[in-house]
């Protein structure tokens, strides 16, 4: 049985062992199939040095063999959009989609089919590529499949969200949920607004570990994309079949917009024009002023972020509304005008006015928010959606409350989070999460009524990056526990006590291999490599900690 990950619904191979050798294959691309026919040149081509030519039209294959590809609507009858069939029999493989989307999965699986070697960029020499006879038939549980990227806290550069798009669609996840903007760094170019990233975009230095570590990584930190990298990694997504969810946090979270633009924060009780791009990490107290001229300034930022992101491939838009103080609004004179003039009941119903006003803004220009669960404090906006970081209850409530969620509790899938007890994992932060935990991870709680269950849209794993100062550390953190979050999340796996670790974690031996040939610096199961070690650098291992340690 091939080692797939996330494991097929349906996979039968034949016993004896046969198997269809391919060299240089053709490939007969049907109509609709395009895109994938030309991720396989590009990608397949590249490991294999097959050229891939089409069939000549009217003519038989000859000794050939072939790669066919065809978009078959009806397999989604039976599993489902993004759903897909592959066959291999003597000199032949068939992929067929009952989507676009459910096409480009069957070529991820005929990749891992071909074994590790199938994801390298150049062939290596006297390689023979055989497939076994079989037939797959597969599709996802979850239409929403998803990881968060913080890019805000540590910048990464384009090219490295262009990798890890690549990495998402190998585990067939479908969104990418960008963190641009915190008190830390704004990360996205708003031309109306220049100093959001020539001043919002850089902090002098950064803590070096968590915020309880007396040590400063004394270089200064940025970075942000242009409208046209942003365009880019859109459209680079949009053909991996990935979705990106942008995030702009309001109204908390938000020291480097107001570093830049002063007049956002609540002047009249916080000297704004002194405060700079936060270098440390936690919960910040200045947070944006609860005014018209605060509404008008997001408003800009999000017209031009609309634009960069189209409706047809980022229909949400995601505004935070998390760990958001209240003790500048109680003390300042013109927020509690405002809560008077609202009539909305104090600080909560002051933050749940910021959301619903971006909410209904969003969704006469046909867009959905979604938003951290703090945004069901004082009333959750109409059309919100939620993501549940705090645990399951945010999520059990809005789906109860009949809003979409996607389940992403901090407790269960927040990569950030260390993997072992051992002294030598790198900056340890918050919970003990194997990969093994993550493995039984479960999106929908049991309390959840049928109906509610119907509003899960879906799971995603976040990274958090204030410990993660380069691209080698993330995917440190990330791997290998998002494959196991990948196989929760597409997978339709028994209930948590009942899934069979052991097998996965056998199927995980030749996708070490995989995540090798791709250049992916995981975790090893034994532990980390000395170089992957951070000594003498301050986490906080402890058990049960707070959010955001």
């Amino acid at each position: 049985m091939p080692e797939l990950i996330p494991e097929p619904r349906y996979a039968r191979f034949l016993p004896d062992g046969g198997t269809c050798e391919l060299a240089d294959p053709l490939l007969d691309a049907g109509p609709g199939t395009e895109e994938t026919a030309g991720w396989l040149r590009r990608e397949l081509g590249a490991a294999t040095g097959w050229a891939l030519p089409a069939p000549v039209r009217g003519e038989p294959y000859g000794e050939r063999p072939v790669i066919r590809l065809a978009l078959r609507p009806g397999i989604a009858r039976e599993t489902g959009a993004e759903s897909y069939e592959l066959h291999v029999a003597p000199g032949s493989v068939l992929l067929e989609g009952a989507d676009p989307a459910g096409l480009f999965y069957a070529a991820q699986t005929l990749r891992q089919l071909l074994g590790p070697d199938a994801c390298r960029r150049a062939p290596l020499p006297g390689a023979v590529w055989r497939l076994p006879y079989g037939d797959i038939e597969d599709g996802p549980r979850f239409g929403w499949r998803g990881m968060m990227l913080d890019v805000a806290r540590h910048f990464m550069p384009k090219d490295g969200v262009l990798r890890y798009v690549d990495l998402l669609a190998a585990h067939k996840l479908n969104v990418l949920h960008l963190h641009l903007t915190d008190d830390q760094g704004w990360r996205v170019e708003i031309k109306r607004y220049p100093r959001l990233t020539e001043v919002g975009g850089w902090r002098a230095r950064s803590r070096w570990g968590h915020r309880a570590s007396p040590l400063w990584n004394e270089t200064p930190h940025g970075g942000y994309y242009t409208q046209d990298d942003l365009r880019e990694i859109v459209a680079y997504a949009a053909e991996r079949h990935v979705r990106v969810v942008p995030e702009i946090d309001v109204p908390g979270h938000s020291q480097a917009a107001i570093a830049a633009y002063p007049e956002l924060g609540n002047t009249d009780v916080v000297d704004t024009a002194a405060l700079q791009v936060w270098d440390d990490w936690g919960i910040n107290e200045n947070v944006l002023a609860p005014t018209e001229a605060v509404l008008r300034f997001y408003e800009g930022v999000f017209e031009e972020l609309l634009e960069l992101f189209p409706a047809e491939v980022s229909p949400f838009v995601h505004v935070g509304g998390d760990e958001c103080p209240k003790a500048q609004w109680r003390a300042s004179a013109v927020a509690q005008d405002r809560i008077r003039e609202l009539g909305v009941d104090g600080e909560d119903g002051l933050q749940s006015w910021f959301i619903r006003h971006f909410d209904g803004w969003l969704a006469e220009r046909g867009r959905r928010l979604i938003g951290w669960d703090e945004i069901l404090e004082g009333g959750l906006a109409p059309g919100a959606a939620v993501s549940s970081w705090r645990g399951y209850a945010g999520g059990i409530a809005a789906a109860e409350a009949g809003h979409d969620v996607v389940m992403c509790p901090e407790q269960q899938v927040y990569l950030d989070h260390r993997q072992a007890d051992g002294e030598d994992e790198p900056m340890p932060v918050g919970y003990v999460r194997t990969m093994e935990d993550v493995y039984r991870f479960e999106p929908v709680p049991p309390k959840l009524s049928e109906e509610a269950a119907a509003h899960v849209l879906g799971a995603q794993a976040n990274a958090w990056t204030e410990v993660m100062e380069n691209r080698s550390r993330v995917d440190y953190q990330v791997f290998p526990r998002l494959a196991a979050f990948a196989e929760v999340v597409w997978s339709r796996l028994p209930l948590p006590e009942d899934r069979d670790y052991q097998a996965f974690e056998a199927r995980m031996t030749a996708h070490y291999r995989r995540l090798d040939a791709l250049g992916v610096d995981y975790r090893p199961p034994g532990g980390p490599l000395p170089r992957q070690r951070r000594p003498g650098v301050l986490g906080r291992p402890i058990e049960g900690a707070p959010p955001n340690v």
